[in-house]
């Protein structure tokens, strides 16, 4: 057995008779693994990607530490006011995917049924849920998150609520995507600044959030730099990397170290080596601990992934500084994930094209009604416009949830037609 399975299982073991215990157990391991990535970081990634892994374990072990200056939110929730206000952000997506990275995803899994939440329910939101219900997880000051996407996001974030006694707020994004759908977002964001202002006792400037959204706006234009840059080129990666680029583009928004992030990636692929390999778009989460994906797609010249829509979709809306309102309302409404599935669809392609891309995978995470329900949709589409598109089943975090041989076979049969294709 390895030694992040023993760690897990340490953990898991502690949970419900000693939260306190496992949380500090959890903590400790945390903080030993961002020693390792700034002592000993994996060389085989590129400076921005190994900046990107520090980041962000930094991030949830400040939360960890500082509850009291730490809010829950969702993956699409705005920072830039949060970070004005000196709030950590305590991500669901972030909290969750490192649980499971350290093993310990089934205890909490489990918890979270005790407590009475469904098994259909997203394994993101139900391991935040089970760790929040046996008090592992510290108390955070507040939440804020949206009704974007995921319905998880309406019976977790109340529970929060009610289970620690703490306020929260939510931003509600209308279905359509059209300027009355931003003028009434834009007002809710006001909203949302005074309820922060009223939870920290800090005043958020004008001048702060334009600062923050200038810091938006160069990192977006960063990004679209290095996905410009990609075709052709290939930037060592591994998959948890991947998915640290749609934390820095969500739940850091704004923040110096997106922009940092970003601008080094860009440096970084337009000097990077030229590859022939077969070139991926993802679409949804990744399964960045399962062994048939890891085996095929990290550190790999010959099949790798040139973009996620969950990372490029925030910053591909343009953003005015001057308008930090109506820019972050602009960027809620008009996301590739609000609104019907042609606009998943439209981004799909046109990631595909900017790209070079061989293909399209379309991670189909087990709970995610809205992508479950749109994926047969997003293929027939994807592949009527001249790129192959393969549905892999699966879960994100729970390992219970998941057929690696089925996967191995689906996957390496993907590749070969994308080899036959070329030929």
């Amino acid at each position: 057995m390895d030694i992040v399975q023993t760690f897990g299982n340490i953990v898991s073991s502690q949970a419900e008779e000693h939260p306190e215990r496992a949380e500090k157990i959890l903590y400790a391991g945390w903080r030993a693994q961002l020693l390792n990535l700034t002592v000993n970081a994996d060389k085989r990634l590129p400076p921005a990607r190994q900046y990107a892994a520090r980041v962000c374990m930094e991030k949830i072990t400040q939360a960890m530490k500082h509850p009291e200056k730490a809010a829950a939110t969702s993956l699409f929730t705005p920072y830039e006011p949060l970070q004005a206000a000196g709030i950590i952000p305590f991500s669901v997506e972030q909290m969750s995917s490192f649980i499971g990275g350290s093993h310990a995803e089934r205890k909490f899994l489990e918890l979270a049924g005790n407590a009475g939440f469904s098994e259909t329910m997203c394994s993101y939101h139900r391991i935040f849920l089970g760790a929040a219900a046996c008090n592992m997880m510290p108390k955070p000051k507040f939440t804020v998150y949206t009704t974007l996407v995921c319905d998880g996001n309406l019976i977790t974030f109340p529970y929060i609520q009610r289970h620690f006694d703490i306020p929260g707020f939510c931003i509600d994004v209308p279905f359509e995507q059209n300027e009355d759908a931003v003028h009434n977002v834009e007002q809710q964001l006001h909203q949302m600044v005074e309820f922060i202002q009223d939870c920290t006792g800090t005043r958020i400037t004008h001048e702060a959030l334009r600062e923050a959204m200038a810091r938006s706006w160069r990192s977006s234009l960063d990004y679209r730099r290095f996905l410009k840059a990609s075709p052709g080129k290939r930037l060592p990666a591994d998959m948890t990397n991947e998915m640290y680029a749609f934390m820095m583009n969500h739940v850091l928004s704004g923040s110096p170290e997106t922009e940092k992030y970003c601008h080094m990636l860009a440096g970084e692929m337009e000097q990077a080596p030229e590859s022939n390999g077969l070139r991926l778009v993802w679409l949804h989460t990744m399964p960045f601990s399962q062994a048939p994906l890891i085996e095929r797609i990290n550190f790999n010249d010959k099949a790798f992934i040139t973009a996620c829509d969950l990372a490029v979709d925030p910053v591909r809306i343009d953003i005015d500084p001057d308008k930090p309102y109506e820019s972050m309302a602009r960027r809620l409404v008009y996301s590739c994930m609000n609104g019907p599935t042609e606009n998943r669809i439209r981004l799909a392609l046109d990631m595909a094209r900017e790209t070079e891309a061989d293909g399209v995978v379309l991670f189909n995470h087990w709970g995610c009604k809205a992508t479950l329900g749109a994926s047969h949709l997003i293929k027939q589409q994807v592949e009527e416009a001249g790129y192959p598109c393969l549905l892999l089943d699966g879960d994100g975090v729970d390992e219970a949830n998941r057929s690696d041989g089925q996967t191995s076979t689906r996957f390496d049969a993907f590749l070969e037609l994308l080899e036959e294709r070329r030929a």
